[in-house]
C-alpha cells in the first residue's frame, strides 16, 4: 500500500470543511481604539473582544509595560528554571497570591500552556480526570496527554460528575471545570462541585479565564462569587488575556502542588519565560481591577441592558449573565449570514461554528466591554433586529 501524502490529506480535509462552511479565516486588525477596530481597511465596532474591563489599552497598563521594557529589555532570555525567572515575575506572583489568599502563585506563558502543564505534571496513568463536557479544549487536551482516564459529564450535571468519580476509586482524581464557560457564558455550579470533590477525595481545579476580574467581590472571580476559597478549590488557574487585558496565566494553589508543577511540568520548564514587561503590565492591571469597582458595575449594567433589549426583540439568547452573550442560530450558514449582515452595518461579531461548539449549535458570540457605551449596545440591538431577518439577496460568506 502506498504511503499517504500529507498534502493530499490536508486538501481532502479542507474540502470537507469547506463543504460544511467550517473554514476559518484570520481577520487583520490594523488598529484598535477601545471597542473600535480597523479591519481590512474598514472601521468596525467590535463585539467579540475578551477585553471585558477595557484594560488592554489603559494608559497605566501600557506605561507600566513601556517602563519595564525600557529597564529590563524585551524578552526574559531563558526558561524559568535557567535564567528567565525575573523580579517582575516574582512580584506579580506574590501580589496575585496575596489578593486571592493562596499560598503560592506561578506565572506561565498562556492559559493553554498552563492547563497542559498542570494536568500533565499532576496526573499519570491510573488516575482519573473528570470534566464538564463543555470545558475549554486545553483542559481536555491536558487530561488526554497526562495518560489519566478522562471522563466527561453532561454540562453542569453535578450528579453525573459524582457518578463518574465514584466509578473509579483507585489512583488520584482531579475534578476540573471552567468557572465561566467561554462559548455559553454560563457559570459552573462550583459550590456543589466542591462538595462532590471533597466527598470523593478529588482535587477541584477551576479555570476562571472568563470570571476573574468580572465576577465576585473585588473582581476575585467565580470562586469568590460562589463563597469559596483555597480550601474548597485547591487549584485555580487565571488566564490573563481577558479581563486583565494582557497575556499569560497564573496558577494558584498550595505550596506542594504548585511547586511540583514548577519543578516537573514540561510546558513550563521548556518554554521561555514570559516577558518581564508583561508581568509589570499585569501588576498594573491588578491594581486597576482591585481599585476601580465602577468597571464591573458598568459592565453589569451593559449586560443587563443588552439582555433586556434582546428579550424585547425575541432574539434567541442563551441564559448568561456574564459579558459573554451567545445568540444561538443553529446551522453554520445561518451564523455566517447574520455575522456578514452585521458587518455590513458596521459591527464585528464572530460566528462560532463546530468544532468549537457542538454540531447544530453555531452562534454569534457577542461580548460586552467597558469600552462600549449604552448607545453602542442599542445600536447593536437595532442591527441585530435587521440582521436576523432572512436575507433578501445572497450574502457573501
Amino acid at each position: 500500500m502506498a504511503r499517504q501524502r500529507l498534502s493530499d490529506r490536508v486538501a481532502a480535509a479542507r474540502a470537507e470543511r469547506a463543504a460544511r462552511l467550517a473554514l476559518r479565516r484570520r481577520r487583520e486588525v490594523e488598529a484598535r481604539e477601545g471597542a473600535r477596530v480597523l479591519v481590512d481597511g474598514r472601521q468596525l465596532l467590535s463585539f467579540c473582544s475578551n477585553d471585558y474591563l477595557g484594560l488592554g489599552q489603559h494608559l497605566d497598563v501600557v506605561a507600566a509595560l513601556q517602563e519595564a521594557a525600557a529597564w529590563h529589555g524585551l524578552g526574559s532570555t531563558g526558561s524559568p528554571a535557567v535564567s528567565g525567572h525575573h523580579g517582575e515575575h516574582a512580584a506579580f506572583e506574590r501580589e496575585m497570591a496575596q489578593w486571592l489568599g493562596y499560598p503560592r502563585a506561578l506565572l506561565l506563558g498562556s492559559g493553554y500552556l498552563a492547563n497542559l502543564a498542570v494536568l500533565q505534571s499532576l496526573l499519570r496513568e491510573g488516575d482519573v480526570c473528570v470534566q464538564d463536557k463543555l470545558n475549554h479544549a486545553c483542559l481536555i487536551d491536558g487530561a488526554r496527554l497526562s495518560g489519566a482516564e478522562l471522563k466527561r459529564y453532561p454540562h453542569l450535571d453535578v450528579e453525573a460528575a459524582l457518578r463518574q468519580l465514584m466509578s473509579r476509586r483507585d489512583g488520584a482524581a482531579i475534578l476540573a471545570t471552567d468557572g465561566v464557560f467561554s462559548m455559553d457564558g454560563d457559570s459552573a455550579p462550583l459550590a456543589d462541585l466542591a462538595l462532590v470533590a471533597r466527598a470523593q477525595g478529588a482535587t477541584l481545579f477551576v479555570d476562571d479565564a472568563h470570571g476573574i476580574g468580572v465576577l465576585g467581590p473585588d473582581g476575585r472571580g467565580s470562586v469568590a462569587a460562589a463563597g469559596l476559597g483555597p480550601r474548597e478549590v485547591p487549584l485555580l488557574l487565571l488566564p490573563l488575556g481577558k479581563a486583565f487585558g494582557g497575556q499569560g496565566a497564573v496558577l494558584l494553589g498550595p505550596e506542594d502542588l504548585v511547586g511540583h508543577v514548577a519543578e516537573t511540568a514540561r510546558p513550563y520548564l521548556y518554554s521561555t519565560a514570559p516577558a518581564p514587561a508583561m508581568a509589570a503590565a499585569m501588576r498594573a492591571s491588578l491594581r486597576l481591577i482591585r481599585g476601580q469597582a465602577w468597571r464591573r458595575a458598568k459592565l453589569a449594567s451593559l449586560v443587563a441592558r443588552f439582555r433586556r433589549g434582546a428579550a424585547a426583540l425575541g432574539l434567541p439568547l442563551q441564559e448568561s449573565f456574564t459579558p459573554i452573550q451567545p445568540l444561538l442560530l443553529g446551522e453554520n450558514r445561518r451564523a455566517l449570514e447574520v455575522a456578514a449582515a452585521l458587518e455590513e452595518r458596521g459591527y464585528l461579531v464572530a460566528a462560532i461554528r463546530p468544532p468549537t461548539v457542538p454540531e447544530g449549535q453555531a452562534r454569534l458570540r457577542i461580548t460586552l466591554s467597558v469600552d462600549h457605551s449604552e448607545a453602542d449596545v442599542d445600536g447593536l440591538l437595532a442591527a441585530l433586529a435587521e440582521a436576523v431577518k432572512p436575507p433578501t439577496r445572497p450574502v457573501t460568506i
